[in-house]
């Protein structure tokens, strides 16, 4: 079981199965939704997440109909997403789980849209922490 919460932790999630299909996402529409590079997704079971809302924060933006993006009101953490033509599967950011988890992304998709300072191959420094220049803030 996987468990995750929101980044206000008004919405809890249990995920009481497998992670499959994680890719990491380079659109355009999920750059604008996250304000980040890309976005991590995987696909899980619509019958195995548990989604657990007692503040009634959860919501969702359908730009598309049928396609819903979930997110708490509160933080504006995404949860998942859904699309009617596929109700059996949720799309979830992985960044919402709290577990560690033991499947792997398989690609890097959309890259031809990728943020222009994006390099996949980025030869950068990794820190445990702040990098250095930050100081103590």
């Amino acid at each position: 079981m996987y468990i995750g919460s929101c980044l206000c932790g008004s919405i809890q999630i249990e995920l009481h199965g497998s992670i499959s299909d994680i890719i990491h996402c380079h659109c355009s529409l999920c750059r604008k939704s996250s304000g980040t590079a890309y976005v991590t997704n995987g696909f899980v079971e619509a019958k195995d997440l548990r989604v657990v809302d007692t503040e009634k924060q959860l919501t969702f933006y359908e730009r598309v109909e049928g396609k819903k993006r979930h997110f708490c009101r509160k933080c504006g953490s995404p949860v998942y997403s859904s699309n009617a033509s596929d109700p059996d599967r949720y799309r979830i950011r992985l960044g919402i789980l709290d577990s560690e988890i033991t499947e792997r992304p398989i690609s890097h998709n959309f890259v031809t849209s990728k943020a222009d300072w994006e390099d996949l191959d980025a030869d950068l420094p990794r820190y445990d922490r702040y990098e250095p220049s930050r100081g103590k803030s």
